[in-house]
């Protein structure tokens, strides 16, 4: 397992008045609207706000190995964070750990709101689940659906993306094909980021990336195998990051 800070770069810079600036201690947002959104339910007992837990829900679309490394930190005490629920888009093996783990899931299939045109739908059914769930922090593992996220949950999703963002980022850049485009590219260096999602893909303000070097020989699974040994630390990390209030979000 490689050291918890090697290759992590904390702190993402970016021409001030176009993007955010992330440090490990305060966000800054530039040329964001930063005015009150509607407050959001966290549905939090006494019990759980002395603990200091953070409540996640969980977006889901393939086999479930970032939910389960989440999981896997939770219970080794090092991940101040419960997942409350599981939300999958479609009939995956991640959906069968989740139940197997005794987590909340529910089946929301992105196929059938598409088909009957109800995008608007879709959205509302994942935001209602969450709520219900009273979720904090929404993080989507490998979620390949489009959720309009609304006003009470800006600043509240992160997401796990398999490269250095702004590289290698945007519609259609998720798993296989980011590697792929890696490797076509000729880059040196890949890795992972974890950052804010906003309703434009992969254009959030950044958390933290940590780097895989492309090596010599690489395919899309070897260099796909690196990073995602970067990915097992970079996410828990932000989480706790988030949970011990070094990064804020509304409402904690």
């Amino acid at each position: 397992m490689p050291s918890p800070h090697a290759g992590e770069t904390p702190a993402i810079h970016f021409k001030a008045g176009f993007y955010p600036v992330i440090s490990p201690l305060k966000i800054f947002f530039f040329g964001v609207d930063c005015r009150r959104k509607p407050e959001l339910n966290t549905g939090m007992s006494d019990r759980d706000k002395k603990a200091g837990l953070l409540r996640l829900g969980v977006l889901i679309s393939g086999g479930g190995r970032t939910l389960m490394n989440l999981l896997d930190e939770s219970k080794a005490g090092r991940l101040p964070a419960e997942v409350r629920v599981v939300i999958a888009s479609r009939p995956c093996a991640g959906l069968d750990k989740a139940k197997a783990a005794g987590l909340e899931c529910h089946l929301v299939e992105y196929r059938k709101f598409k088909e009957a045109g109800d995008q608007a739908g879709y959205s509302a059914r994942i935001t209602e689940l969450l709520d219900k769930a009273g979720a904090e922090l929404v993080v989507m593992a490998g979620f390949l659906s489009l959720w309009h996220i609304p006003p009470q949950y800006e600043g509240r999703v992160i997401n796990i993306h398999p490269a250095l963002l702004p590289d290698f980022g945007g519609h259609g850049m998720f798993g296989h094909h980011v590697h792929e485009a890696v490797l076509k590219a000729g880059a040196k260096q890949s890795g992972c980021t974890v950052h804010f999602v906003t309703n434009e893909y992969d254009r959030g303000p950044i958390i933290l990336q940590r780097q895989a070097a492309v090596l010599p020989g690489d395919t899309p699974d070897t260099l796909a195998a690196r990073v995602f040994q970067q990915e097992c630390l970079a996410l828990p990390r932000a989480i706790r990051m988030i949970a011990d209030g070094k990064i804020p979000i509304p409402g904690r």
